[in-house]
């Protein structure tokens, strides 16, 4: 496993840095314009919804990005359909793949997922393409998935026997075929596992996202992650790296959360981004009625704080690919 640069404990920050409270103002009469926090609130939702002058960048090449962890819970699916979700209100054409049989990626972003329906199964037994699958979800219209049904749950069984099947989910996503959707970012939402889906979703990408709870479970089996991910880049894909790391569910009450913070950052380095997602009630709800966060209470703490990570990965993307 490659060394990472030293990321001192000191430096970890609490979390998404608060934003400096609007100054009241007179302009002149007397009935001066006082700050509340139902104000700012309806102002950060405001900056959500209605981003006209802070588009996010665009990427030179087009991003596919695995999001990764066998231990469930940790806020893949969470993850991946809010940051979906922010880079697709800021101007960002985004295509989420949802690869686990729960369909739960599909659910929050409320694309049809009964049986029957085209679906991410049929794109890996080669019967249908990625553009005839693939569904516009009411967050934006910048944003589509690929559905999964309770199909994909015997998908497994049945790639065994197939020719090339680490490979099934990398011929669907050709150029050729992501070309009919010009994405920019495309998203691949894992089960919890290290099965042959994930494996799937590793050969596709170049690129893999680990989201880890701030808890200690959380890091007892990313050494096997870890070692999963070498074993696709020594055998099948040699292209593929760990380009983001985000610490989830953070609770800033506890030293625990401090503590894998600091054990994390001193392992990865940079690849640790700086924004951390906190433990949030409204993030939980979200799902609950087909939304994601940033829809169902777009000023909220969750929802900034994966605006702000969706950020950093444009930001850091663009960055990369034009240096």
């Amino acid at each position: 496993m490659s060394v990472y640069p030293e990321f001192q404990a000191a430096d970890v920050p609490r979390e998404t840095e608060p934003q400096q409270k609007p100054k009241p103002t007179n302009n002149g009469d007397d009935s001066a314009v006082v700050w509340t926090p139902i104000a700012e609130e309806a102002a950060r939702a405001a900056s959500v919804l209605h981003p006209d002058e802070s588009l996010l960048p665009r990427p030179t090449h087009r991003r596919v990005i695995t999001v990764a962890n066998q231990k469930g819970g940790v806020g893949k699916t969470t993850s991946t359909v809010n940051l979906a979700a922010a880079l697709a209100i800021h101007g960002l054409k985004t295509l989420v793949i949802d690869l686990d049989p729960q369909g739960n990626a599909s659910t929050a972003l409320a694309v049809e997922h009964r049986s029957g329906t085209p679906s991410v199964y049929e794109v890996l037994i080669g019967e249908i393409s990625i553009a005839e699958a693939a569904q516009v979800s009411p967050t934006s219209p910048n944003l589509f998935c690929v559905p999964a049904t309770i199909d994909l749950a015997g998908a497994e069984i049945e790639l065994v026997s197939m020719v090339a099947r680490e490979s099934r989910l990398k011929e669907a996503l050709s150029p050729e075929a992501l070309d009919q959707l010009q994405p920019d970012y495309v998203f691949i939402d894992c089960p919890p596992s290290l099965g042959l889906l994930t494996v799937n979703a590793m050969v596709a990408a170049q690129e893999v996202l680990i989201p880890i709870q701030c808890e200690y479970y959380a890091l007892e089996g990313l050494s096997q992650l870890l070692r999963n991910i070498e074993l696709v880049q020594q055998h099948l894909n040699p292209d593929l790296g760990i380009s983001t790391i985000l610490l989830t569910m953070y609770d800033g009450r506890t030293k625990l959360a401090d503590q894998v913070t600091s054990e994390v950052r001193s392992h990865f380095g940079d690849t640790v981004l700086k924004t951390v997602i906190p433990r949030s009630v409204k993030v939980s709800e979200a799902p609950g009625f087909g939304q994601t966060v940033l829809t169902y209470d777009p000023g909220s703490r969750g929802s900034m704080s994966y605006l702000d990570a969706a950020k950093e990965i444009a930001v850091r993307g663009a960055k990369e690919e034009g240096a």
